[in-house]
């Protein structure tokens, strides 16, 4: 087959010949390889270079111009292709091999493969000749049971990645395991949990993907000698290392590689009403009731584990209702939908011996095995159990059929509990292989089965999967992460920013907390009040515990209940805002929460303070008493308290004053931030009437901003036309300040008239104009308010100042 030149390769081969050629004569090599590894020959076919050595081969081939993929085929072994992570097509990539004495070089217009025949290493180079990384002893083959990968590192390099845990902004130094497990309780510090995610990501920009979902360990230069070791048990030894022009490229390119996060419906960034949990449908409608009767928003109601069963223990697998306390779930559920509340209900993949599904599950032959091909059965504390088999047809055809009818009655969205597998013995068997082999990929698979199942069967709602536990590219089946069983305590909470932060950069978005903690009976309203103050500024707003604290805004005392209640009203207020971050990271896999490295990259530790979207700088506040506190403005942009309208200046430290009804939270001079009016829940929204904040800065000549919409629940509504966006512009030459408001409607869509209130912070205005006609009489308040009514064409607001 004739090698096709890549979609992303718009480079000219003789410029690119020459640099690869200047590259050979300048490069030296630092560090030896495998010494016993010996260079036999390289061949190129179809876009991917074939390096034989004394040991097997390696396949490099580049899967765009910013990755490139690499896999060791130790002698007498073929290559596993089968990845669970990358999605990006592999159509091959055409490259010229320039050969200059020892050394072999091809790459593309960013990253170069630089091969050194003797002693034999590979290096990988960006486009300023900047050595990434090097294999140090490459593939070793410990024992029989283990096989590592290893690199040479720069010494000043700070590492992050390895999924969810935490031990602070900069991994390096840790010995990370990979093997998906929850941590109960959890405060400051948690080593291992339920998202163990193959991926080294480098403050120099660059990325390594070990793509292969056995268990085993990511060693981040623990040993202090500035190696990265990843170790396996078994699997495939094939990497990925992605290269970035900034943080947010980076990360775009490694969404691209992975997938990105499908557009959640709408309503998944209101309130959600959520607690271990409720024990019938009246006191789910209930509940419901209080939300109303305090008109606090609300859009969906979370049922744990007793809506299939009276008890903790011994129910779980039966998946159905519990009809002594649940009689009438049709009706329960179809009256909340009036309401435009959401139902989502538990499930778990481990059927117990005792549950009313087990005869079932062994009669159809879904389940995991044992070596002699029965059902495997275990212990754990739910009971005697064993596990659906979902990469088995049958299991997994299986499940879904739970899920169908479920949603046929009205179920808004899935919660997937349990699902590291939390008990899953080594010798349990599997139709995808042995248990160690499948353990962190179990989650994975379980959300892509229902994602699967809805674009079949519902191809009209945008699911809502709710999952404690997953792996790489787990973000492309519309999973939402959270953070697991958390401390309710303050030390609970001083984690959540790393976790999420980290979680975000690694392609889950949306990985959030249990507002207020999980674990616990501890009982401290301030507690409570500023955990919710950082959910605001959090890709997901649920609380959620242990029923032994109430953990819903409509259950606390009144005085707590008005304080959280205004806190939701702002979530709800923000929703333009919010949704059109969850737009952007569905199309670019940009963060919904970033940390300041994204802008300043010597920040290598922060996380106490966040960008939320590009606009808002947020510091939550983690401790007791607090009454002020100090906060670094990066030095991009001025800052403006969104309360107060206070400015801080780049690039400065203040000590900040803190109050007790909110957290300290700053605005981006020259931004536009788009909200609406409280409203009981998203079946409302509705931008018929809106206002548009624009924080004026002097400083700033230039200010640009958007807000999409579409109808909240189609499915990939962007690609089918079906959408409009908002682009707002402001132009400052020092004398007056230009503003537009233009629509882009997609084909399919059609817009409808909006009132906007524009509202300009920090002006002081002497003459304001509406499309050319000046605005007499009006009065200059503070912010300056100017009304729009926008349709098609451009809206233009002129100030003179």
């Amino acid at each position: 087959m004739k090698s096709k030149i890549h979609k992303y390769q718009k480079i000219n081969i003789l410029s690119m010949s020459k640099k690869l050629l200047l590259l050979l004569l300048i490069s030296t090599v630092s560090f030896a390889q495998n010494a016993n590894r010996k260079f036999i020959a390289l061949t190129q076919k179809n876009g991917i270079a074939t390096i034989k050595t004394n040991d097997g081969e390696y396949q490099i081939h580049f899967l765009s111009n910013k990755i490139v993929e690499n896999s060791f085929v130790p002698k007498g072994q073929t290559n596993n292709l089968k990845s669970e992570a990358v999605i990006l097509n592999n159509i091959p990539y055409a490259f010229q091999i320039l050969k200059n004495g020892t050394y072999l070089s091809f790459g593309t217009e960013y990253i170069t493969v630089l091969i050194n025949k003797n002693p034999f290493q590979i290096t990988y180079k960006d486009n300023s000749n900047l050595t990434l990384l090097s294999e140090k002893s490459g593939y070793t083959k410990v024992n029989d049971s283990t096989e590592t990968l290893s690199f040479n590192l720069d010494k000043s390099e700070s590492l992050y990645g390895g999924g969810a845990r935490a031990l602070g902004m900069n991994r390096r130094g840790n010995r990370l395991q990979l093997y998906n497990r929850a941590h109960y309780g959890y405060e400051t510090k948690a080593e291992l949990m339920n998202f163990c995610i193959p991926l080294v990501m480098s403050s120099k920009l660059y990325a390594v993907h070990f793509d292969n979902p056995a268990i085993g360990y990511l060693d981040l230069d623990s040993k202090k000698d500035n190696t990265l070791t990843y170790e396996t048990s078994s699997g495939r030894k094939t990497y990925q290392v992605i290269v970035g022009d900034s943080w947010t490229d980076l990360v775009s390119n490694y969404t691209d590689l992975t997938g990105k996060q499908p557009l959640l419906p709408r309503w998944a960034l209101g309130n959600f009403s959520s607690r271990f949990g409720y024990h019938s449908q009246e006191e789910v409608e209930n509940t419901i009731k209080k939300f109303e009767e305090n008109k606090i928003p609300v859009d969906a109601i979370i049922l744990d584990l007793y809506w299939f069963g009276k008890t903790v223990k011994d129910t779980m697998g039966n998946l159905d209702w519990d009809k002594d306390n649940f009689p009438n779930p049709d009706k329960m559920i179809a009256d909340l939908n009036t309401k435009g509340v959401k139902t989502i209900l538990i499930t778990e993949p481990f059927i117990l011996t005792t549950s009313s599904k087990w005869q079932e599950a062994v009669a159809k032959n879904v389940l995991v095995t044992d070596k002699l091909g029965k059902p495997a059965t275990w212990d754990f504390y739910f009971g005697n159990t064993s596990v659906v088999d979902i990469f088995k047809p049958e299991g997994k055809e299986w499940f879904w059929n739970v899920y169908k009818r479920l949603i046929n009655q009205g179920v808004g969205g899935m919660w997937g509990d349990l699902g590291e597998p939390e008990v899953f013995p080594s010798k349990v068997i599997t139709a995808g292989g042995k248990a160690d082999e499948v353990h962190n990929i179990y989650g994975h698979n379980w959300a892509k089965l229902i994602a699967e199942g809805y674009k079949k069967d519902f191809p009209t709602q945008r699911p809502f999967i709710l999952m404690r536990a997953g792996y790489s590219g787990s973000q492309r089946f519309g999973m939402v992460p959270w953070s697991g069983d958390v401390s309710r305590s303050w030390g609970g909470l001083q984690s959540q920013m790393e976790i999420a932060l980290q979680m975000g950069m690694q392609g889950l978005g949306y990985m959030h907390s249990d507002l207020g903690g999980f674990a616990g009976d501890y009982f401290d309203n301030e507690l409570y009040l500023r955990w919710l103050q950082y959910g605001v500024f959090n890709p997901i707003f649920r609380p959620h515990a242990q029923e032994d604290v109430a953990s819903e805004v409509a259950r606390k005392d009144v005085a707590t209940m008005s304080k959280a209640n205004k806190l939701v009203e702002l979530r709800y207020q923000l929703m333009p805002y919010n949704y059109t971050l969850s737009f952007d990271n569905n199309q670019k896999g940009t963060p919904l929460m970033r940390p300041l490295l994204f802008e300043e990259p010597t920040l290598t530790t922060v996380s106490g303070t966040y960008f939320w979207g590009n606009d808002f700088l947020i510091t939550p506040i983690t401790k007791p008493g607090v009454t002020s506190t100090d906060i670094y403005f990066p030095k991009s942009s001025n800052w403006f308290d969104f309360y107060t309208g206070e400015k801080h200046l780049a690039g400065t430290t203040e000590n900040v004053k803190v109050n007790a009804a909110t957290i300290p939270t700053f605005v981006r001079g020259g931004s536009f931030i788009p909200m609406i009016a409280t409203i009981q829940n998203t079946s409302s929204y509705s931008l018929a009437n809106f206002n548009l904040h624009f924080y004026f800065d002097e400083t700033v000549k230039n200010s640009s901003g958007k807000l999409y919409n579409d109808d909240g629940t189609t499915p990939n509504a962007f690609e089918k036309g079906q959408y409009e966006i908002l682009n707002f512009n402001g132009n400052n030459n020092g004398k007056s300040l230009v503003v537009k408001i233009a629509a882009v409607t997609g084909k399919n869509y059609t817009s409808t008239e909006k009132n906007i209130s524009v509202l300009i912070h920090n002006i002081k205005a002497k003459r304001i104009f509406v499309n050319g006609k000046e605005q007499l009489n009006k009065t200059f308040s503070e912010p300056l308010q100017v009304n729009v009514t926008a349709t098609n064409g451009t809206q233009e607001i002129k100030i003179e100042y």
